[in-house]
């Protein structure tokens, strides 16, 4: 296993050098200038979320397919994620990770536009989209859609299964002494009442359990920071410098590396909103719209939610908590985000566990949706034999994954986000001029409420 995890370190540090920060930011920005920054429409985006088109076709309604993403894409990234971010790029990560959601925002749209745009209806009347049908109905490249589909498949038990689980797992044991068996079982179990039922189960789950959870901890985060008053200006202050002078330090912090800040950051903040990773236009496929840019602007405040709000609250709340409390060993990233919140009285510790178990679990039934649809990809044939047999190991590795070290499902899950966005984000590239030519007609000619020619009433 040891020989395993170097490997994989070794992998994760090739995939994660500079080329990929800069295609990965590059994609960002390129989208954001040549779609006129689609930042700007965020309240207008917002509002449509709570919107139904109740005559589209479609699987579930635009706020379901919302949840079901932010579900996926609101979990371990936004609490252990950032700490260990922190513990290896300082106190700078938190604002690479920021900045990420910020102009990925545009990459988000950008997904949630070709998803709509090149879906496909099978005869039951489900709808299916997402990379792999932008690669091969856009494109023309079938091969680089299974490839896609091979590396989704295979990061769903990464970053969407076993990471999750370990950290639920890791969380109960540290706060309450609960074995890590007990966990497993008791996930696993809960995991198959949801996930057997399919989308529709999922959604509905998804839908009641994301507003509660991202409420209930931004709230929570609100009051830490209200109690660390005397030391958030200097923690963003500290966040800020410390992105761009490698000897910024104070607290308990040291000097840090740049590239280390900008890697880990941009690292650790893919991993939590997923833009160009490709993962959340799979189930913006299935919503209810009358034309590809509602629906975008619907999928965008999901980078919005998960990581300019969620994970720079969280990225404050340690860096603050670590300057109050000097003592703090940040280096600590797995259990950094438990002591920080540790330290706050009554509130920290409980805020902690129930944001991490929510938060860890509606990513498990978010992910299981991203990999069902990829496995009906792949086995156009018998797909529905596929997807049950998906269904079932998938369930059995949230069992694995919560008994499982966690550097190696860490290591695992940034080489498949990596090989996951390639291709992706070559088809947004490519694709580039097929968003602004619907982006033109529906959003610049303001022609938002017309319905489109390619969607069913």
């Amino acid at each position: 296993m040891e020989s395993f995890n170097n490997i994989l370190t070794a992998l994760s540090d090739v995939l994660w050098g500079w080329p990929m920060i800069i295609l990965l930011l590059g994609t960002h920005i390129f989208l954001t200038i040549r779609l006129r920054f689609p930042q700007r429409n965020l309240l207008t985006a917002i509002r449509l979320s709570f919107t139904r088109d109740k005559d589209a076709t479609g699987d579930v309604s635009q706020f379901g397919a919302l949840a079901t993403a932010l579900a996926a894409t609101i979990g371990t990234g936004n609490i252990i994620g950032i700490a260990t971010a922190v513990s290896l790029g300082g106190p700078g990560a938190v604002f690479w990770c920021w900045i990420t959601g910020v102009f990925g925002i545009a990459t988000k749209y950008g997904e949630g536009l070709l998803a709509i745009k090149y879906r496909v209806k099978t005869q039951d009347g489900t709808m299916l989209g997402g990379p792999m049908y932008a690669l091969e109905r856009g494109l023309g490249w079938k091969w680089l859609a299974v490839l896609f589909a091979v590396f989704a498949f295979m990061a769903s038990f990464g970053i969407g299964c076993t990471v999750q689980a370990n950290a639920i797992s890791t969380m109960a044991h540290e706060s309450f002494g609960i074995s890590p068996w007990i966990t497993a079982a008791v996930i696993t179990l809960l995991v198959a009442l949801v996930v057997l039922g399919g989308i529709k189960s999922i959604a509905r789950v998804c839908g009641a359990l994301v507003p509660f959870m991202a409420v209930f901890y931004v709230v929570g985060c609100v009051y830490i920071l209200f109690v660390n008053g005397a030391y958030v200006w200097p923690a963003i202050r500290l966040i800020v410098v410390s992105a761009f002078s490698p000897e910024a330090a104070g607290g308990g912090f040291v000097g840090g590396v740049f590239i280390m800040a900008a890697r880990y950051g941009i690292a650790r903040g893919l991993f939590s909103n997923e833009s160009g990773l490709g993962s959340a236009p799979i189930v913006a496929a299935a919503a209810q719209t009358r034309n590809p840019v509602r629906q975008a602007l619907v999928s965008s405040t999901g980078t919005f939610w998960d990581t300019v709000v969620i994970c720079a609250l969280t990225g404050i709340v340690i860096v603050s908590s670590v300057l109050m409390h000097p003592d703090i060993d940040y280096h600590h990233g797995a259990t950094l985000t438990k002591m920080a919140f540790g330290k706050i009285p009554v509130v920290g510790t409980p805020l902690l566990t129930v944001a991490l178990f929510t938060f860890a679990f509606s990513t498990i039934l978010g992910w299981c949706y991203y990999g069902e649809r990829c496995v009906e990809y792949l086995s156009r044939r018998r797909p529905h034999t596929a997807v049950n047999a998906y269904r079932c190991v998938y369930i059995v590795m949230v069992f694995v994954g919560s008994v499982v070290g966690l550097s190696v499902v860490w290591n695992l899950a940034d080489c498949m986000n990596a090989l996951m966005a390639l291709p992706n984000l070559v088809s947004l590239l490519l694709l580039s001029g097929v968003l602004v030519r619907e982006t033109r007609k529906y959003l610049w000619e303001g022609r938002l409420d017309e319905w489109s020619d390619d969607i069913e009433q």
